[in-house]
């Protein structure tokens, strides 16, 4: 476990997606860690509210979301991403 990379408190904001995906660049993620536990509500771009939970063992989160876009329509998914902490202290997350 890598105990120098904590989400806690930390603010995010969405790079890219898959194609068909709603979250972007203007999407901003805030997070809570208790544990190995992640936690963090999401907006921003098409997405109005998003709720995320899910697990961090320091190098790699196994998450579950939900979400509404701005045609009123939900979404929910799974995501399994590692977790990188780079040299100027900002956080990358590489989904697979």
């Amino acid at each position: 476990m890598t105990d120098d990379i904590s989400l806690d408190g930390r603010t995010l904001v969405g790079v890219a997606n898959d194609e068909g995906g709603e979250v972007g660049a203007e999407t901003v993620f805030h997070f809570e860690q208790n544990g190995q536990r992640i936690y963090a509500n999401y907006s921003g771009g098409s997405v109005v509210d998003g709720h995320l939970v899910g697990t961090f063992d320091g190098e790699q989160w196994d998450i579950r979301y939900v979400q509404i876009n701005t045609a009123n329509e939900t979404a929910t998914g799974h995501s399994i991403g590692d977790v990188e902490l780079l040299d100027d202290g900002r956080i990358r997350v590489e989904d697979e």
